[in-house]
This record gives structure tokens, C-alpha cells and sequence, in this order.
């Protein structure tokens, strides 16, 4: 028995990388999978079939079903057509992983208007629209489901040269916290894997020059969990992987400070207290 027999799962951007250990990762537990990919490079640009074919395949000599697909995440009807892929070949949604992307990495000033919407489109209202469609399905099956979103490091810490990256990574996470509130009581719940891998985006990063212990095998593990029943009622949660660590981001207030009297804080008095107000 696998943890998520009879489950159909959808992930997008499966055709190499986090994407595809993912996809094969839920394969392995008894899911029918809808392997979403458009085929691009990783700036965006360009499209093809094999990607997710070549993934669907793989899946489907192991012994599991799969089906590709080709639409893109950063449209209604291309989000909405991935869905009813997932129907059309097996029935329902039970499982949504959001981790399509692409990279236009430039400092700020040397970032386009056309960069800039081109990574937000992808990431951030990509996942916005995969999640509106699949769990309108999930609500109308009635039985729950399970929802895994992709931020990063980036979106939680800032990076240099990313500033499109973060902001959608950023959102994402603000994305997952709604979510996870709003489709609670239907008992959807909704988390978000922050991932360190090497792979097809990240490969010419300094980071990961000569390492071979941050792999998107190390990542799907986490992506399985929350998809499957063991992640119980857990929800909004950023579960972080780099390797074999393992820890969760969240965002904290300090203490603060509080101003003797009523008035409102004068600028002269923050700065006097930024240390009491900031640790």
C-alpha cells in the first residue's frame, strides 16, 4: 500500500528538477499524476512536448499512471485546462504541487518591466491560478485535499540579483498563509516547500559549484509528506530543505517597546530605541 493509492496528483513544472523528483516521488506512493510542463527554457522563452513526455513515460515504466501536459500555469485558461486534464484522464484532484518557474535574474536597476511581469506571471499568479482551479474541484469532490506550494529562500531572506524572483517567492508565501486559512474548513489543507537544490535554474550559482548533496531527490520527500495523509490537519507552514536539513521558516515580531504616555512615537525616540524595538 502507498500513501497516496488512489490519489491523482498535479504538478507543474515537472519536467526536470524539483518538479520531476516530485512527480516520480508521488508516483512511487500509488498516484496518478498529471505531469505539467510547457517545455520552456528556464528564462521562459520557447516550448516544447518532451520534457513532460519524456517524465510521464518514466512514470509509467515504473508501474503508475501518468499523463502529460503542456498549458501554462501563468493563464486562467491554461491553469483551468491542467485541472480538467487531471478529470478528463483520472477523475478528480486530490493533490496540487505549484512549482513551476522561471528565472530573468538582474539587480533592480538593470530589471525590465518585462522581466519583472514575465517571473511574477510564473511564479506568483501561476500559483495563484492552479490553486483558484484546483481547489474549486476539490471543494466540488467534497473530501479535502492537499495543496504544496514552491517559495525559496529568496522570497523569505532576500538575494542579490533577484529582485522579480523574491517578490514572487515572497507572495507566495503570503499566498499559502491566506489559502491555508480560507480552504481549512474544507479540509484543503495548503503548505509551501522553501527548496536548495542544484538544478537546471540554479546550476551556475557559486553555491553549488562541485556539490553533489543538494539534489531535488533530497527535496520530494518533503513534497510527499505534505501531500499525503501523515501531513494531517498541518497548514501554512514553509517546510525548508537543503540537503539533509530540515527546518521551517516563520515569521516572528520581537518584544518591541513600549512609550511611556499616549502620545505617538516621535522619529527622535525611535531611533534612541531601535535596538529595544528591534531584539
Amino acid at each position: 500500500m502507498g500513501l497516496l493509492d488512489g490519489k491523482v496528483a498535479i504538478v507543474t513544472g515537472a519536467g526536470g528538477g524539483i518538479g520531476r523528483a516530485e512527480a516520480l516521488a508521488l508516483a512511487r506512493e500509488g498516484a496518478k499524476v498529471v505531469v505539467n510542463d510547457v517545455g520552456g527554457a528556464r528564462d521562459g522563452v520557447g516550448a516544447g512536448d518532451a520534457a513532460a513526455n519524456e517524465v510521464a513515460a518514466e512514470i509509467r515504466a515504473l508501474g503508475g499512471e501518468a499523463v502529460a501536459c503542456f498549458d501554462s500555469v501563468a493563464t486562467k485558461e491554461g491553469a483551468e485546462r491542467i485541472v480538467a486534464a487531471a478529470v478528463a484522464s483520472f477523475g478528480r484532484v486530490d493533490v496540487l504541487v505549484n512549482n513551476a518557474g522561471i528565472l530573468r535574474d538582474k539587480t533592480l536597476l538593470k530589471t525590465t518591466e518585462a522581466m519583472w511581469d514575465a517571473v511574477i506571471a510564473v511564479h506568483l499568479k501561476g500559483t495563484f491560478l492552479c490553486t483558484q482551479a484546483a481547489a474549486a474541484q476539490m471543494l466540488a469532490q467534497g473530501e479535502g485535499g492537499r495543496i504544496v506550494n514552491t517559495t525559496s529562500v529568496s522570497g523569505m531572506l532576500g538575494n542579490f540579483g533577484q529582485a522579480n524572483y523574491s517578490a514572487a517567492k515572497a507572495g507566495i508565501y503570503g499566498l499559502t498563509r491566506t489559502t491555508a486559512i480560507e480552504l481549512q474548513k474544507h479540509r484543503i489543507t495548503v503548505n509551501a516547500i522553501a527548496p536548495i537544490a542544484k538544478t537546471r535554474m540554479t546550476e551556475d550559482l557559486p553555491m553549488f559549484q562541485g556539490v553533489d548533496t543538494l539534489t531535488p531527490e533530497h527535496i520530494a520527500p518533503a513534497a510527499l509528506f505534505l501531500a499525503s495523509p501523515l501531513c494531517e490537519d498541518r497548514t501554512g507552514f514553509v517546510l525548508a530543505v537543503s540537503g539533509a536539513r530540515m527546518y521551517a521558516f516563520k515569521v516572528i515580531e520581537t518584544r518591541g517597546k513600549f512609550k511611556d504616555g499616549d502620545a505617538p512615537w516621535t522619529a527622535a525616540e525611535i531611533g534612541e530605541s531601535w535596538d529595544a524595538i528591534v531584539k
